[in-house]
């Protein structure tokens, strides 16, 4: 068998072919941060990528967002993602993917995510509505109202209005409470839960705020004007129109105007007070 002849001028050699693009890194952003960008006026972006980010007015980005600090004012939509060290807003934020603030996530006006929200440390000011779970390495706190599904938090501090249907999870929990409230389960070291008693108005008229609990779970729990189903801790003071359904601990002061054990509950038949 004769050897394979080399090719000869003109016959093309095989190539290689190019080698492919390695993939992109999930983890790394389509667009990096660069530089400092200002927005104001009527603004709609495709994307926001920046050191720092400064916007004013009616802004509208319609995918990610991605920066190191952001400061907006106004009305602000963002369509994706929004990803920051630090964030800072006044008047309404909305954003349809997950929040992610590393260091601070601090505002004042509206805020709406339909998303997961994380965030180092994070203060609200008036209203935040979030879709998914809420999870704040450190403090968070609240002052307005905050609705969530379940949040986690190094502590959380409440004066305002709060409903968390699924459960609750902090070193330490303080809540004045000022409007009708709602939890699911409370886990913490130390929980102060306190509604606002009913003024004078609200008497004559039978209203007052109501602050439902399903579980607490703590090392203390101090009650006042709640109601909770089921309370596990060592040390448990009932104040002012407590009332707890079950517990298991020790009450170690208790308000005359508490309740302890079950209640059967109905309204008063029509034009009847009582």
């Amino acid at each position: 068998m004769s050897a394979a002849s080399p090719p000869t001028a003109g016959t093309p050699s095989p190539k290689s072919p190019p080698p492919s693009a390695p993939a992109a890194s999930p983890n790394v952003p389509a667009h990096p941060r660069v530089g400092e960008l200002h927005d104001s006026g009527t603004v709609r972006r495709e994307f926001v990528a920046a050191d720092r980010w400064f916007a004013s007015g009616l802004v509208k980005v319609t995918g990610d967002t991605n920066v190191g600090q952001a400061t907006v004012d106004g009305t602000v939509t963002l369509g994706g993602k929004l990803s920051a060290d630090t964030v800072r807003y006044r008047g309404t934020l909305d954003v349809t993917g997950a929040v992610d603030s590393s260091t601070e996530f601090t505002g004042a006006g509206s805020l709406r995510a339909e998303a997961a929200f994380h965030a180092g440390a994070a203060e609200l000011r008036g209203t935040a509505s979030i879709a998914g779970p809420v999870s704040v390495d450190r403090a968070l706190r609240v002052r307005g109202s905050l609705a969530a599904p379940t949040a986690t938090a190094g502590e959380l501090d409440v004066d305002g209005e709060v409903h968390i249907p699924g459960e609750l999870s902090a070193s330490r929990v303080t809540a004045s409470l000022k409007e009708n409230s709602a939890f699911g389960t409370v886990r913490a070291r130390s929980v102060t839960l306190r509604g606002r008693p009913p003024n004078l108005v609200e008497k004559v008229f039978f209203k007052r705020v109501t602050v439902t609990v399903e579980r607490v779970e703590a090392d203390s729990a101090d009650l006042e004007s709640v109601e909770v189903l089921f309370v596990r801790a060592p040390q448990i003071t009932l104040g002012r129109n407590a009332h707890v359904t079950e517990y298991e601990g020790t009450i170690v002061k208790r308000h005359p105007t508490s309740r302890v054990g079950f209640e059967s509950k109905s309204p008063p038949p029509y034009g009847l007070r009582r």
